[in-house]
């Protein structure tokens, strides 16, 4: 991702100018002079967008110094903007509690409102058990009701009756793991067999290991100093820690090995090189030492894998003379402990070299110079020319210190290659202690 940063100019030569962090002592690399708005100016600073890659620092634009406002020369000012408040997008309303008002109530309702029981007719308090109730039959109070016939219902056959589509099973939301799977079994063995002193300091370690337990302690004291009581020793406390660091470190990492042995295939690939190496900062007892074992084999089958689909497409692509999917798959091979041949090098630097000529398409050509560049056999191209394009050429220069045949095409003396890119260290799996 492009960020930007300030530069300053320190030399100039040709059409090529070098540069370094501005504060800096020791220059950082080079560019175009065409980049720098008003041609370069030794000494002077101008601020860059550049993008960061594994071999240096390539400058994307350059632009102006930025200067001081006469109303804000510390740039202090923050500017609050107004932002305004929408109205709400859905408006609620609620029904009334309760039955709501009667029918009759309404003024323009088309039914006609229940007449009021007259004064003589009794209520249900008043009216008679059911079997002392006389029989209405078809005079009194109610009109005679005719009999409408019921159609006759044919008998249902026994297991007629259609049964209910079962409800499929409900499936596991499936996705790629986050990490290694752990377990708590180990920690909590190690726990089991400790006295009440260590345990407390136990599990800060499994927490976040001596850190944790430094940081526990001073929070004890802070609080009892505070309250008017005793403080604890923090020395004895780091003691115990320090004699319980390499168990609880063994108990996480057997948790871990557990968990990536009962994940299998669906373990990813970092994840499972990842408790593999981890394995290097503890101390591995007898089971620690087979469930290694065991990781140690699975991840050499998996990556043998991976190799041979790898050799067999970089072998296909050189068959067909794809050269941009060669270039691609020796940029980025399996892991970093695969290597390409010499005899599968000398190939694809021959296809390369061929296919950077000067009848060859300018968007094609830069696609094939970018991922070159990229490359391990970067220095071993040979391009048979340039076509005759401003932006080709300005990425000839740019890279002539990456693929120094560049140079010798130019005229020009070959510059010196790319620092290479200082690669970011994971931190250590061993607690910090």
């Amino acid at each position: 991702m492009p960020r930007r940063i300030e530069i300053e100019i320190t030399s100039v030569t040709g059409q090529l100018a070098t540069w370094r962090a501005a504060g800096a002592k020791l220059p950082k690399g080079v560019l175009d002079t065409s980049l720098i708005p008003g041609g370069p100016v030794v000494g002077k600073v101008y601020r860059a967008d550049i993008e960061q890659y594994m071999e240096g620092i390539e400058i994307l634009a350059v632009l102006p110094a930025k200067t001081a406002s006469p109303l804000d020369p510390k740039n202090e000012r923050v500017e609050l903007l107004p932002v305004a408040k929408p109205g709400p997008d859905v408006v609620v309303t609620y029904a009334p509690k309760g039955r709501g008002p009667r029918r009759d109530s309404h003024e323009g309702d088309a039914r006609p409102a229940r007449p009021k029981r007259p004064a003589g007719r009794p209520t249900g308090k008043d009216r008679p058990p059911t079997g002392d109730r006389p029989d209405r039959g078809a005079t009194g109070e109610h009109a005679e009701r005719t009999e409408r016939p019921r159609p006759t219902r044919a008998p249902r056959a026994e297991g007629a009756r259609t049964a209910r589509p079962a409800r499929g099973a409900r499936t596991e939301r499936t996705g790629p793991p986050s990490g290694p799977p752990m377990t708590t079994m180990y920690r909590n063995a190690l726990l089991a067999t400790l006295s009440p002193e260590q345990l407390p300091v136990a599990e800060q370690l499994l927490r976040g290991g001596m850190p944790a337990v430094r940081n526990a302690v001073a929070e004890q004291n802070k609080n009892a100093v505070a309250q008017g009581r005793p403080t604890i020793d923090s020395t004895t406390i780091e003691r115990i820690a320090e004699e319980l660091l390499s168990k609880t470190n063994l108990a996480l990492w057997k948790d871990k090995a557990a968990g990536a042995i009962g994940a299998g295939r669906e373990l990813r690939l970092r994840d499972l090189r990842a408790v593999v190496t981890a394995a290097k900062t503890v101390s591995l007892d007898d089971e620690a030492k087979v469930q290694q074992k065991e990781l140690h084999s699975t991840l050499t089958a998996r990556l043998e894998v991976l190799r041979t689909q790898w050799t067999e497409k970089l072998d296909a692509a050189i068959a067909s003379k794809n050269v941009l999917e060669a270039l691609r798959l020796v940029a980025r091979p399996p892991d970093m402990s695969t290597r390409v041949s010499a005899s599968v090098a000398t190939q694809v630097v021959t296809i390369t070299s061929e296919a950077l000529n000067t009848d060859q398409d300018v968007a094609k050509w830069q696609e094939i110079v970018n991922l070159a560049v990229d490359t391990s056999i970067r220095r071993n191209i040979k391009p048979l020319g340039i076509p005759n394009d401003d932006a080709c050429k300005a990425l000839a220069i740019k890279n002539a210190g990456a693929i120094p045949e560049f140079a010798k095409l130019l005229g020009m003396k070959v510059p010196p290659p790319p620092p290479p890119q200082r690669s970011v260290r994971r931190p250590a799996t061993r607690r910090a202690s």
